[in-house]
């Protein structure tokens, strides 16, 4: 399965995109949704197992009722702070949603049990993040190979949404010249130096990297990066990704969800 991404300003949109994505054979049980601004009713406020740690059901519960959830199937809703109440319906979106949760509270800094990411396609979760703190709803298709999959990516594009790609790129864009600014305050040519910086930047805020220093993670980064890990630019990099999430952390325990 090749997961195929679609993030859309309209929620509207991106359910109508559901059903568009049957044209080429991708069935509803295939296709998950991540959307902000649930509404309370939608939030148990119970424990939704046994095990479950008292007073947990007012931040997570599965989502009862409403055609969009009993089509995909599974669903869940959780308070992400920093983001607000979140929506998931569909197993990869609530595995997502499971991860964010997760990342959000102790588990940040890589503490992340395997069983919880295995299959889910968690190198992007930044990206996923940012679109839910913009409002935006996000589409995560499983296509039966790379023909399927490039035939739903023009069905999400047509149905107005932006692809992960683009969004990852206007994200950047939204960040770049702060991050110049400090790069050549220390005398350093950003411009020739920005495609490996940016490498350093995003690796800081991985699922299993965000929150650590460069020195804890380093035989991660080594593993991950072994062309690069060790120089300069992609430690500076590093340690401009480490800021800004630490400014993401920041605002989010200063703001009310």
């Amino acid at each position: 399965m090749i997961p195929t991404v679609g993030i859309f300003t309209s929620r509207k949109d991106a359910e109508q995109a559901i059903e568009h994505l049957q044209s080429v054979g991708i069935p509803p049980d295939q296709v998950s949704l991540l959307s902000p601004g649930t509404s309370k009713e939608e939030i148990h406020d119970v424990p939704t197992s046994g095990s479950e740690q008292p007073g947990m059901g007012k931040a997570m519960g599965g989502v009862v009722g409403g055609a969009l959830g009993m089509q995909l199937g599974a669903a869940l809703s959780m308070v992400i702070p920093g983001i607000g109440p979140v929506i998931a319906t569909g197993l990869v979106a609530t595995a997502l949603l499971g991860v964010i949760g997760a990342v959000s509270g102790a588990a940040a800094g890589g503490a992340l049990e395997t069983s919880m990411t295995e299959g889910v396609p968690i190198d992007e979760l930044y990206m996923y993040e940012d679109a839910l703190r913009q409002g935006r709803t996000i589409i995560i298709a499983l296509a039966d190979g790379e023909r399927q999959a490039d035939a739903a990516r023009k069905v999400l594009v047509e149905a107005g949404a932006e692809s992960l790609d683009a969004a990852r790129k206007n994200w950047w864009v939204g960040l770049r010249s702060a991050e110049e600014l400090k790069y050549t305050g220390q005398g350093r040519d950003f411009k020739t130096d920005e495609p490996n910086y940016r490498r350093g930047f995003e690796a800081a805020l991985n699922v299993k990297t965000r929150g650590r220093s460069y020195p804890e993670v380093v035989e991660h980064l080594r593993e991950h990066y072994p062309d690069i890990y060790d120089q300069e630019v992609f430690r500076r990099g590093y340690e401009g990704g480490q800021a800004y999430y630490e400014g993401l952390r920041h605002k989010s325990k200063s703001s009310p969800v």
